[in-house]
């Protein structure tokens, strides 16, 4: 379209689309901060009061899950290695199923604002400690500056777009409607947000399909440059996306996520019945397709267009996820404003994502650091605390983005070590919650020995990248290119540039154990978790132990309490008690309105030592 590489600039339109999306986010906030009397307790603010419908928290759900990431990199994924990555489709169904069928079930029985309370409740106060611990710092230190802060480089680097200008209006907007509304200020933004990225995903496939003139032309150029490689079933592990990576090794790593992840989990738990939080996670699935599917013609469409003269390779971007913004400002500079919506996209993505994980680190400080220490804390007082955590943790945010610009090579690194604390997070609930022999001492070791070999395994393919031939990268051409250079007219990027490692000094796990799939790393690292954890929890009386059916998966739960037509009421607000407490336990009120209006102190939690 552009061979000359000479692209537009931002006009004045573009920055006004994006600077109202902040503004209607900060409204929302503002609105909820003080509708119905504002969030008088601290379950107004980290639960919604548990009045949420399903419609929203699905939307918000889907919104969080698409974050800038999604954007930029899937797009770009697609142009690279090819539409495989929509087997993705099949694992996001096992993923909601595993989490409304098997965590959901035992998590909103409890009625608990924080999952790792659950790991108190069935193990001991260690574990809990450890699971939250463990999310602050994967969440708040490895993540969320990296999600404010790489969309940001990307964009200005295509498009010239104010880099800490972005980065600090997002940190702060973001913060600002967390902190005043909660989580129904986090929930209703996300359902305006994920309405501006789809608006975003289609103004591109719309333009996209005009400039190729027809969808026709872009499934032709797709098919006969071996974009459309949807069915590899090579069993091989160390293949980069095979069928059996996606589904086997998404499936975990997603249900690491969706299943136990606090994120995640806490708008379900929000819901006002269980009915309205299953169906939250059935309505998301939708979402999630549209969502894949977008993503996906977005992918098409960038090589259908750029299959003669590959921007990346000519130079004209430095990474992959800024072929996005610059195909947007190759094919739409002539429509004021619609640049800024596709960069208004990409932040509320970001926005999204960085809100619910902000909304999830006040939930868990207060729930798992604060309040088993300080009960004697009202419940007004717990909500400023709530409100302040919200505060702290969004500066951490923008401190983070800025020292993520600082990681340079790191940023993959990190946001890997993310996904591999999720693993043995999952082993761990797992094992709570289908074993009831399962015992603390089992559950720890199997803890500490996933942790340890997910991130050996993680840590090890970051210093020695799987080769080409692992990640089958598919050819680019700069064949079409208009370079006065004259230098870029190969028609594929020769392979043994990709990356930088020498393979002579290699070590002999390079090739094998550190190029495992990145997808597997939550598989080894549950699977780990899981099966230490049954071996020392069955050395150790294991199944000497009388477990709590309250805490285990029963067959009532599974598939079951999914008819509208059942009463709430019937739920019964459970009698349990951590191991630390010696009153009358957490205050854990009880789930649809007429409950909680009538909810009294004999329905608080209250002390079974397990």
């Amino acid at each position: 379209v552009n061979p000359s590489g000479r692209m537009a600039s931002f006009t004045v339109w573009d920055y006004v689309v994006f600077a109202g999306m902040l503004l209607i986010s900060a409204v929302i906030g503002v609105y909820y901060a003080f509708v119905g009397g504002g969030q008088k307790t601290s379950k107004d603010f980290l639960t919604a009061g548990r009045s949420m419908s399903a419609l929203p928290v699905a939307l918000s759900l889907t919104a969080s899950f698409m974050s800038a990431v999604t954007v930029l990199g899937t797009p770009a994924e697609i142009y690279r290695y090819g539409a495989i990555f929509c087997i993705f489709a099949i694992t996001y169904g096992l993923v909601v199923l595993c989490s409304a069928e098997i965590f959901l079930p035992v998590f909103y029985k409890l009625g608990i604002t924080s999952t790792y309370e659950y790991l108190e409740l069935r193990f001991n106060k260690y574990l809990r400690l450890c699971g939250t611990i463990l999310f602050i710092i994967q969440t708040a230190t490895l993540y969320t500056g990296i999600v404010i802060y790489a969309p940001a480089l990307a964009l200005n680097q295509v498009t010239g777009f104010d880099l800490w200008g972005a980065v600090v209006a997002t940190g702060v907007v973001c913060t600002f409607y967390c902190t005043l509304g909660g989580l129904k200020a986090v929930v209703w933004t996300d359902v305006f947000q994920v309405g501006i990225m789809v608006a975003g995903f289609s103004s591109v496939i719309i333009r996209a399909v005009v400039v190729q003139e027809g969808i026709g032309r872009i499934v032709n150029d797709s098919y006969h440059g071996g974009r459309l490689n949807f069915w590899d079933f090579d069993p091989n592990p160390l293949q980069r996306h095979t069928f059996w990576t996606i589904i086997i090794g998404g499936t975990f790593t997603w249900t690491g996520i969706y299943g136990v992840n606090q994120s995640q989990v806490q708008r379900y738990i929000a819901c006002k019945s269980r009915f309205h939080a299953k169906l939250s996670l059935y309505i998301n699935l939708v979402g999630l397709w549209a969502i894949l599917a977008c993503a996906t013609l977005c992918g098409l469409a960038l090589y259908s267009i750029y299959k003669d003269c590959d921007p990346w390779t000519a130079k004209q971007v430095s990474a992959l996820d800024q072929l996005m913004p610059y195909l947007v400002l190759d094919i739409l500079h002539d429509f004021p404003g619609v640049p800024g919506l596709f960069v208004a996209s990409a932040y509320s993505g970001t926005l999204s994502t960085v809100s619910s994980s902000i909304n999830a680190l006040a939930a868990v400080t207060v729930e798992d650091l604060i309040k088993p220490y300080f009960r004697s804390l009202s419940e007004k007082k717990l909500s400023r605390i709530s409100m302040g955590m919200s505060l702290f943790y969004g500066g951490v945010c923008i401190a983070m983005a800025a020292v993520a610009s600082l990681l340079g090579a790191l940023l993959q690194a990190a946001l890997s070590i993310f996904g591999m604390v999720g693993g043995p997070l999952l082993g761990l609930f797992a094992l709570g919650i289908l074993f009831s022999f399962a015992n603390g001492i089992g559950a720890f070791v199997g803890l500490v020995s996933g942790f340890v070999i997910s991130l050996w395994v993680g840590i090890g393919s970051q210093i020695y990248p799987p080769l080409p031939e692992r990640t089958k990268p598919l050819y680019l051409s700069t064949a079409g290119c208009n370079i006065s250079s004259g230098n870029l007219t190969s028609t594929e990027i020769p392979l043994t540039t990709i990356f930088s490692t020498p393979t002579t000094e290699r070590p002999a796990l390079a090739d094998t154990w550190y190029s495992l799939s990145y997808l597997y790393f939550s598989t080894l690292g549950t699977l780990i978790t899981v099966v230490v954890g049954i071996i020392i929890s069955l050395l150790t009386g294991g199944l000497k132990q009388n477990t709590d059916r309250k805490f285990l998966l029963t067959k009532e739960d599974f598939l079951s309490n999914f008819s509208c037509s059942k009463s709430e009421t019937n739920m019964e607000v459970l009698n349990c008690k951590p191991f630390t407490v010696a009153d009358e336990g957490t205050d854990n009120p009880a789930f649809s309105h007429i409950e909680m209006d009538v909810a009294s102190d004999k329905n608080k939690v209250n002390g079974l030592h397990m």
